[in-house]
């Protein structure tokens, strides 16, 4: 990005290459954008890659291509009519080498994946050569901002309308049955036009849209896959979003993805981590945000792991605003965070800060003038430990989650664009999260989706903000209740079915007969609270908990009554259903957790994860709790150090992000030894009647790594 003379620059590119060899570093990452690599239609200038290759090699680098097609050569948009992006109100997007053009036209699309191809074909040739990166935070427009164009939305190219109304015929199949489900009277398809506006009679287009556009995404990754996977099928695939997907929404005109959707089609998929970003709140993200979006990463992979696209190296910089400087403790801290749950390769942005552009001077790991900082040595460092021990990390998965938040992309889309609920879907997700944080309890995210393939593995599902749900995924999960599983639900639960109806009960679905209660009456109830009785459950019994939101007033069915509002109306009932058993709760609990910081809605969390017999498979004590994160990852026998393959171990990564202390860790696992890969002594395990215990000091943003065998 900085180079304008690579030849001249050959030697400057080699010193680099064996300095971040030199930190511990094992590869590095190089961006082939289109614009420059294809200067004029058929003819290739991949020059600058070769020689990057070729240097790399000498160093002993491994090299990831980042393939950057967002930015178009101008004779794009010249060869091919009727390109351009179009916004909802018609306006036609001019290319400045970004956005680029669309992907649906057919001609772009073949130029496209020429490219790709083209750049395949000279990576697959040199040996450093070890994966692809193609396509960075993908969107339907990407790296612009429409300022001036209140409330854009994208894309309504005439080519991207004629692949909506094919999607819709294969979903649909007859138009009568799209007129139907839309609330219209078309008479061909080529009338059928995606909505560019929110009317009050019906939204089922309005969601149509958007389903159509995560699934659009997805198969545009899935065919860049290919181009490349045709060329060189024996290199890895990976992409990756600007954000992890459950911190995201899928309400963003400029088209965000869905990760589980996005990571079928690459072998490897994440997101870029900017924790202390110019445009995120001073200070950074707090460490439960930056686990969360983690886990959900995790999540969406199915356990194969995830990449981190981009992990911050530097300060934060967007014109005169800047955050905090990033230290190496910071890198260290959020390095450790994402191996810890699940993160099988990072890669950071950038070595070089930014030279030009809005970004100037910002987010590099070194000086723009070659001097080396702290943190490069830092994050050099961990990447040496991981590349020492590269088997075991690969292999190391974190322990399974017995606890599965719903994530339900529907749920964003009740009310249509402009009156939906926003945030508050995540802020109740994260709610729910913030809570089991405190106790070291691992917790999952379940796609609707893979509910019905995938429910049976967890012992509880929690439902939090679930009001829009599809009636297949209501049937799977009464199907996972009734063979014993434990389902947790929050306020008008299945309000909505997947067109945007409403349901004739509450909970709808058919799961007013699995919680065993229906709603009676609802309320806005934001400063209200119900009270738990005596003969709640442990941890339950006497709690009062704000309302957030809603106060939903219950009509039992079945079940016995657990919490009441203060004018005496069922608040929170529990019930069985089958084998399995369910708390229903009438209003929106992670939600009050998250945005009202109230400590009765954290203690009840914690306390329905024990009534559904999930606990934590450690604890940690001393220090000033809850500021240590501890998580354990399972090695198997194979990836363990010679001499110790004789069974499975434990990877113990313990983080500080408090004031140093002493603390101790209890497992309920005896193991006969550790071993500390950062280096030095490692505590010895402390045989227990439940397991072991050790006993660590850990100084401020201090990390152990740890080895149980």
């Amino acid at each position: 990005m900085l180079s304008r003379h690579p030849r001249r620059e050959r030697g400057q590119w080699l010193a680099q290459l064996r300095t971040i060899k030199r930190l511990g570093f094992n590869s590095v990452k190089t961006w082939v954008d289109w614009a420059t690599a294809e200067p004029q239609p058929g003819v290739f200038d991949l020059r600058d890659l070769r020689q990057l290759l070729a240097l790399a090699q000498q160093a002993r680098l491994k090299v990831i291509v980042q393939i950057y097609a967002d930015s178009a050569p101008g004779w794009v948009g010249e060869k091919f009519p009727h390109a351009e992006f179009v916004t909802a109100t018609g306006v036609h997007i001019r290319s400045q080498s970004a956005p680029g053009y669309s992907f649906d036209n057919p001609g772009v699309h073949a130029a496209e994946l020429e490219f790709y191809r083209q750049v395949a074909k000279v990576a697959a040739a040199s040996p450093a050569f070890y994966g692809y990166d193609l396509w960075s935070e993908p969107h339907l427009v990407n790296w612009v901002w429409f300022n001036d164009l209140p409330h854009v939305q994208f894309d309504y190219n005439r080519y991207t309308i004629a692949r909506f109304q094919r999607w819709l015929r294969r979903k649909y199949g007859t138009l009568a049955m799209l007129n139907q489900a839309w609330y219209r009277g078309f008479t061909r398809w080529r009338q059928v036009q995606p909505p560019r506006y929110g009317t009050i009679l019906s939204y089922t287009d309005f969601m149509d849209w958007r389903e159509f556009i995560l699934h659009k995404l997805a198969a545009d990754l899935g065919a860049m896959a290919r181009a490349v996977t045709r060329i060189s099928p024996n290199y890895i695939t990976s992409s990756h979003s600007d954000i992890p997907g459950v911190l995201n929404t899928p309400l963003s005109g400029y088209g965000n993805p869905d990760d589980w959707k996005m990571f079928r089609r690459v072998d490897y998929y994440g997101a870029s981590i900017y924790p202390m970003h110019a445009d995120a709140p001073l200070h950074g993200w707090p460490p439960v945000m930056l686990a969360f979006g983690f886990d959900g990463s995790y999540a969406a992979s199915l356990g194969r792991g995830f990449y981190v696209g981009e992990m911050q190296a530097g300060q934060g910089a967007t014109g005169l605003r800047v955050n905090d400087p990033v230290t190496g403790a910071e890198l260290r801290d959020w390095g450790w965070t994402a191996i810890a749950h699940g993160a099988k390769a990072i890669c950071y942005y950038a070595w070089y800060p930014m030279n030009a552009g809005y970004e100037s001077d910002g987010y590099g790991m070194i000086h723009l003038d070659g001097r080396l900082t702290r943190r490069a040595h830092a994050a050099g460092a961990l990447a040496k430990i991981v590349t020492a021990h590269a088997r075991l990390f690969r292999k190391a998965k974190p322990v399974r989650a017995q606890l599965a938040l719903l994530y339900n992309p529907l749920s964003y889309l009740s009310g249509g664009d402009t009156i939906g609920p926003g945030q508050a879907v995540r802020n109740s997700l994260l709610g729910v999260y913030r809570a089991l944080y405190r106790e070291n309890l691992p917790v999952t995210f379940l796609h609707v989706d893979d509910v019905a393939g995938r429910a049976r593995r967890y012992k509880a599902i929690y439902m939090p903000y679930d009001i829009t749900l599809a009636r297949p995924v209501a049937h799977a999960l009464a199907a996972y209740v009734h063979q014993g599983g434990t389902l947790i639900g929050e306020a008008r639960t299945a309000w909505n079915n997947a067109r945007g109806f409403a349901y004739a009960h509450i909970p709808g679905g058919g799961l007013d007969r699995v919680f065993g209660v229906e709603e009676a009456s609802l309320w806005s109830g934001t400063q209200t609270t119900f009270r738990f009785n005596r003969r709640a459950p442990a941890g339950m019994a006497g709690l009062q908990v704000p309302a957030a939101q809603f106060e939903e007033a219950l009509r039992v069915k079945r079940g016995r009554v657990l919490a009441r509002f203060a004018d005496g109306r069922p608040a929170v009932v529990e019930s069985h259903y089958g084998r399995g058993r369910t708390i229903y709760i009438g209003s929106f609990l992670g939600l009050a957790n998250q945005t009202q910081h109230a400590p009765a809605a954290g203690r009840l969390i914690r306390a329905l994860a024990h009534w559904a017999g999930i606990h934590p498979p450690l604890r940690v004590t001393g220090g000033q709790r809850p500021q240590v994160e501890a998580r354990l990852l399972r090695v198997p026998a194979d990836a363990m150090p010679a001499g110790e393959r004789a069974r499975a171990g434990r990877l113990l990564i313990a983080i500080n992000h408090g004031a140093a202390g002493r603390f101790q860790i209890q497992l309920p696992q005896h193991w006969m030894g550790a071993k500390n890969l950062l280096g030095g002594l490692a505590p010895a395990p402390q045989a227990t009647a439940g397991g072991c215990r050790l006993f660590m000091a850990l100084k401020k943003a201090g990390v152990a790594v740890l080895l149980l065998h």
